[in-house]
């Protein structure tokens, strides 16, 4: 079933729908604050149209078809991958045609709640978390720790 889906994938990069392909053009090279997206995705038995592993935000983007005729597999879908893990957004071709700002504004606010990424971290926190290391402790006067000479009772 992977290899179908990845073929399937393959062949929707291909076809992109018009918002699909401007959504992409803000996506790619890190543009949204360091965040990697992918596009058409196979994630267990789906093909998302844009995902983000490092925030774990799945994005697509849904034409008419989807207000009715497959509004209740879209529900069933988007439950199946919230319970796997990932947050899901859901954009009308129109609102991403009409509206990129206001879509932007949302995925930035979702990914807002989360720290930005920098190149290497998930591998330095993997590495760190292997080694059994804690992460490094703020200098004085940092992160709530006293500044010095304040808490200190030796002076």
């Amino acid at each position: 079933m992977r290899k179908e889906l990845t073929g399937i994938a393959r062949g929707l990069r291909r076809r992109q729908t018009d918002a699909e392909r401007k959504l992409w053009s803000h996506f790619r090279d890190r543009q949204i604050d360091g965040w990697k997206f992918k596009r058409q995705v196979a994630h267990g038995r789906y093909v998302l149209d844009f995902f983000c592993f490092e925030a774990s935000l799945v994005i697509e983007v849904d034409g008419a078809q989807h207000a009715d005729e497959r509004a209740e597999y879209d529900r069933m879908r988007t439950a199946y991958l919230e319970r796997e893990g990932p947050r899901v957004l859901r954009f009308w071709n129109s609102d991403v045609l009409d509206n990129i700002d206001g879509v932007l504004a949302t995925i930035y606010l979702a990914l807002g709640q989360l720290q930005a990424p920098s190149p290497g971290a998930l591998r330095r926190q993997k590495f760190t978390a292997t080694r059994g290391e804690a992460r490094r402790p703020l200098p004085r006067g940092r992160g709530g720790a006293p500044a010095s000479g304040e808490g200190d009772e030796n002076q």
